[in-house]
């Protein structure tokens, strides 16, 4: 009786020294880690997407970065845009959804950052140089569209 007693106890103790798989998924879930924005040069709408995309689209657009795995809902294929807007790249849409002018219902919580008044801040006020690193951002994302 006495060691079943013990067994008991014992297997009572190592089920609550074990985090449930919900709690070990949770405390291993990789998290978003938001940082200030640095300032990259405006004229580079490459220098910018590495800066600021790649994190959630991957260098090469298609939305495999390093902080991909950590959002709710998977980054755009960047690489894809044209594709589907039958064959023609949606510069003007790409544009706004950048500035933060467009709710992008795939974002869900705005995870994306709004990029527009991010740069306002980086370009001290300036909206020449915010409409500049949106225009060359808008290039450089039109730069990876699949042939």
């Amino acid at each position: 009786m006495h060691t079943r007693k013990l067994i008991w106890v014992v297997a009572a103790m190592a089920a609550l020294a074990i985090p449930t798989a919900a709690q070990a998924q949770q405390q291993n879930a990789p998290t978003i880690k938001h940082v200030p924005i640095r300032a990259t040069s405006p004229v580079s709408g490459k220098e910018m997407f590495k800066s600021y995309c790649a994190v959630c689209h991957g260098l090469d657009g298609t939305g495999n970065g390093p902080a991909a795995e950590a959002l709710k809902t998977p980054p755009a294929n960047l690489t894809r845009l044209s594709l589907q807007n039958g064959g023609k790249f949606p510069a003007i849409k790409v544009a706004n959804t950048i500035r933060g002018d467009v709710a992008v219902s795939a974002h869900g919580n705005r995870e994306m950052p709004v990029w527009g008044h991010l740069f306002m801040t980086v370009s001290g006020g300036h909206e020449t140089e915010v409409q500049q690193r949106v225009a060359n951002l808008t290039q450089y994302v039109e730069s990876l569209q699949a042939k």
